[in-house]
């Protein structure tokens, strides 16, 4: 069974790992296709990293039009599928992404089945030309993979009658997510860090944080990781609120080094805020959070409650004071700090490892393939 695989999101290094257990599964000789680079709308690069490469081949390949999300394409695709002659095709991509009609009709002419993924979980109508990309798609998938159970359902409001699994883009690695010491046994009154990892955007919800500053003790604290938009505002309300010296900004790190940042922090705030055309799909530095035994706290927002569980504690979105009654509460209370830290480890090793993301696709592909093909 031939997999050719076409995703940008792969050019980070630590989700290779799913590629090497799908890789792993019976009679799969697996391919990725990725682009050498994906420009990020935040202004960052994101280079290709090769840290899991057995089992697979890797293609990199030009991208046209890098960085735009729904026009993006790979001219040298046809060539690779007829060199590949995939069995399956499965493209990393939205349903309405000129990328995925490209793959689509090639994988077509190549006469193979062909399944695309999708983290959409807010109704959309689109104008010409995304609607007719999306119909087209929708017709000749021979499956789609959602995200969570909301983007699954909206597929079917927008017409896609096929099957439909739902597998989480990516599982985690474990062994890379994971705490390389023991926490150490913190002080009373000792810097108590509240932070985050990612692009600094308006819709993480992150002015939340620094206004929850001013309900805690002075020994806590905020640091931001990542870039963004949003750090300009973000200083600017510290200054103004008068807890500048209490808020901290980093660059962003490859996602090798994000574990041991993880493990440094004592809580990890996702305080997303919805909005009338976004919702937080997943949350994924949650579960590697909880992975590397870092509590959690997240907003009510999409997904966010549902990757918690009870791992971790929610506030209602926009709430601020709320967010400071959960972090007060971890401050007083070690025993629950102590149980939701491991708590979070096991959440991720039951439900989102690696091995169990790998194995739920390969079932996809096998429901798909035909041996006479």
């Amino acid at each position: 069974m031939r997999i050719l695989m076409l995703s940008k999101a792969l050019v980070g290094g630590t989700s290779q790992r799913k590629l090497e257990e799908i890789a792993k599964c019976p009679q799969v000789e697996l391919t990725l296709v990725t682009p050498p680079y994906w420009q990020s709308d935040d202004g960052s690069k994101q280079i290709l990293e090769r840290l899991y490469t057995n089992g697979y081949r890797i293609i990199v390949t030009p991208m046209a039009f890098n960085g735009k999300f729904h026009w993006h394409y790979y001219p040298k695709l046809g060539q690779i599928m007829r060199e590949v002659q995939p069995d399956i095709v499965h493209i990393d991509e939205e349903p309405y992404n000129l990328a995925t009609l490209q793959a689509m009709y090639l994988a077509r002419k190549q006469k193979a089945q062909a399944l695309f993924f999708t983290w959409q979980n807010l109704y959309r109508s689109y104008p010409p030309p995304f609607r007719q990309i999306e119909l087209y798609n929708y017709k000749h998938a021979a499956m789609a993979i959602a995200g969570n159970q909301d983007a699954s359902d909206v597929l079917k409001r927008k017409g896609y009658q096929g099957p439909i699994r739902i597998i989480p883009q990516f599982g985690f690695d474990t062994d890379i997510y994971k705490r390389s010491a023991p926490r150490p046994v913190r002080a009373a009154h000792a810097p108590f860090t509240l932070g985050f990892i990612g692009r600094l955007k308006e819709e993480k919800g992150l002015t939340l944080m620094v206004e929850a500053l001013t309900y805690l003790p002075e020994y806590c604290q905020v640091v931001f990781i990542g870039n963004g938009p949003m750090k300009g505002p973000l200083e600017e309300l510290a200054t103004r609120l008068g807890v500048s010296q209490r808020v901290t900004f980093k660059a962003g790190v490859p996602t090798n080094q994000v574990p041991r940042e993880m493990e440094k922090l004592d809580v990890f705030v996702l305080p997303s805020l919805s909005r009338p055309n976004w919702i937080e799909q997943f949350g994924r530095v949650l579960a590697e959070s909880m992975s590397c035994e870092t509590p959690v706290i997240g907003s009510s927002s999409g997904e966010i409650p549902h990757v918690i569980g009870d791992a971790g504690l929610v506030f209602q979105e926009g709430d601020a004071r709320e967010l400071s009654t959960c972090v007060q509460e971890l401050l007083d209370n070690p025993e629950l700090y102590a149980i939701l830290a491991q708590r979070g480890r096991q959440r991720v090793l039951e439900n989102y490892t690696q091995e169990q993301i790998a194995r739920q696709t390969y079932e996809a592909y096998l429901a798909i393939h035909s041996p006479l093909s």
